[in-house]
């Protein structure tokens, strides 16, 4: 993007994205630079490079923020202008794959607009993306469900954030954390208005999350039950030997004289014998410390979640591990 107030766009003006005659639309006083132009990648380089070099930056974000309008390439001639969609988008991945080859340890983090703009060019190029500036937590139930049909959970930045969001809607801070773990795990909040219990809460989680991190990203999903049917999420992740799994369970709200549904999990070796470790011991309905595969599968675990926005997660490994 580039401000028309700037000294940037006074000297380069022709840089913008326009069409000749046409006002050039503004979005948060912003207009869009023509990154199918050489010279304007080159810049971008440029600048990115120096930015990184000389302030040892570990972290960069490459955020999308406005639609394309006026999307004319008035230099490159009548024949040649529809190709600013496709030099566009080749210049953008140019500009990352020299600042990768420069600087080896960048971390690069794209953004996706609602997921639009995962595609698999940039995924090749990057280490996760922003999956939704919506990060209010029940609302990422489903627009986490979406995002996992197409793309793995190790891209899909999920932060924790403070409550009420945009929406009004005030979520615990166990369930938030929970929510959040099922991707990239970040957090969002203003620290200076935690309490000594939101820390002790905070750490706890950071040190499950740190323990499961593993089976979330790189193991199988299945989707038990979905937000889109019903009171309950289920969502279990297993490794991919079979050996280690963990379910989180999210209730939106209680039901008047419905008990919570089995939740029968997947994925597991029948056979193998798994030590059951609950995150939360008395939400565990029916105690146990060990099951068989077979037994989780076809009996089920049953959960004690009782109130709005109560959540849980239970961690499965075998034994002799």
């Amino acid at each position: 993007m580039v401000n028309p107030d700037s000294d940037l766009y006074r000297k380069h003006p022709d840089w913008a994205m326009n069409f000749p005659g046409r006002p050039r639309t503004e979005a948060r006083n912003q207009l869009i630079l023509n990154m199918a132009r050489d010279d304007v990648k080159e810049y971008t380089f440029a600048w990115l490079d120096k930015l990184v070099s000389e302030n040892n930056v570990a972290f960069l974000k490459w955020d999308m923020n406005r639609n394309f309008s006026e999307p004319g390439w008035p230099e490159a001639g009548p024949a040649n202008e529809k190709m600013i969609w496709v030099k566009y988008a080749n210049n953008v991945y140019e500009i990352i794959d020299r600042l990768r080859a420069k600087h080896p340890m960048l971390e690069i983090e794209s953004c996706s607009g609602g997921g639009g703009r995962v595609d698999l060019g940039i995924l090749k190029r990057v280490d996760e993306v922003w999956t939704s500036d919506n990060t209010e937590a029940f609302d990422r139930l489903r627009i986490q469900e979406g995002f996992s049909y197409a793309y793995p959970a190790q891209v899909m930045m999920a932060w924790v954030t403070d409550v009420p969001n945009f929406n009004g809607r005030t979520t615990p801070l166990q369930y938030r954390f929970l929510v959040a773990m099922m991707g990239s795990l970040g957090i969002g909040n203003n620290l200076t208005k935690w309490t000594d219990e939101d820390f002790a809460l905070a750490n706890r989680m950071v040190a499950y999350y740190k323990s499961i991190r593993r089976i979330v990203q790189q193991g199988k999903l299945y989707r038990l039950f979905s937000p889109r049917e019903g009171e309950l999420t289920v969502n279990q992740f297993v490794s991919e030997d079979g050996r280690q799994s963990v379910v989180f369970a999210f209730l939106r709200s209680q039901q008047y004289g419905r008990p919570n549904p089995t939740i029968r999990l997947r994925g597991l070796d029948e056979r193998g014998v798994y030590r059951v470790r609950a995150l939360d011991p008395n939400q565990l309905a029916d105690p146990l410390d060990t099951a068989s595969g077979a037994y989780l599968q076809n009996h089920g675990l049953n959960l004690h979640l009782a109130g709005d926005y109560d959540s849980t997660s239970v961690l499965l490994e075998q034994a002799g591990q």
